[in-house]
């Protein structure tokens, strides 16, 4: 019986686990600053085909900052890979910031 328990739990557990990773790859600043910064990427090397965002590098912060003028709300850190005709080379560090209602303002890629 003990046994039993503890393989639900375990799946349990899984299934969080699961659940959490999920949601944070839908996190709709994370995908803007994806679709913008591929776009981006594309319009210089048109070779690359997607942009793989490493979630466990991921650090999102809510911000009330701004630039001149332009509000920051949110800033996010991180790896990614670019992906140029299937193959993926090593991350690079990027950087994004998003304004009010989620507008991308700066996608920035840098090798490490």
């Amino acid at each position: 019986m003990k046994c039993v328990a503890l393989a639900v739990a375990a799946v349990l557990v899984g299934l969080l686990i699961e659940n959490a990773s999920a949601q944070a790859a839908e996190d709709p600043a994370v995908n803007a600053c994806k679709n913008t910064g591929l776009l981006a990427l594309r319009e210089r090397s048109p070779e690359i085909t997607d942009l793989v965002m490493d979630m466990e590098s991921l650090a999102i912060s809510k911000s009330d900052t701004k630039v001149e003028d332009v509000a920051v709300r949110t800033v996010i850190l991180g790896e990614a890979y670019i992906a140029r005709k299937e193959k993926t080379g090593k991350p690079d560090r990027f950087v994004c910031l998003l304004g009010d209602k989620g507008k991308v303002l700066l996608t920035f890629f840098t090798a490490q």
